[in-house]
């Protein structure tokens, strides 16, 4: 699955998800997933990325990003899950198990298909 994340003028990340019918400010990244996309992109305003949730597809790339289900969250604590990136916890919201069919992926893989 290929998604590409942009950042606005304000330094804000944000995933380009055409078929999302909620609001744009569900889409944006925050919580250390914005941190990792300044890192992964070198400071640019744009990475595009080939996405799976299954592991062995790290396979595909040279240098595959991975990240681990640490905790799901319920709507009391805010939703969403929290994965690991090697030492660094990423919190990612409910759009992505609209990304993944309804679930929380135990591994989000994926490679930067533009550098």
């Amino acid at each position: 699955m290929i998604y590409t994340f942009y950042k606005t003028e304000d330094s804000r990340w944000y995933i380009d998800l055409p078929t999302w019918k909620g609001s744009i400010a569900d889409l944006e990244m925050v919580a250390g997933a914005d941190v990792m996309l300044d890192i992964l992109s070198e400071n640019k305003n744009i990475l595009t990325v080939d996405l799976s949730d299954n592991y062995k597809d790290k396979e595909k790339w040279d240098k595959p990003v991975i990240l681990e289900l640490h905790e799901k969250h319920t709507g009391l604590t805010g939703g969403g899950a929290t994965y690991m990136w090697g030492d660094e916890k990423i919190w990612l919201c409910d759009v992505t198990k609209f990304v993944f069919d309804g679930h929380f992926p135990h591994f989000i893989v994926f490679g930067i298909i533009n550098e």
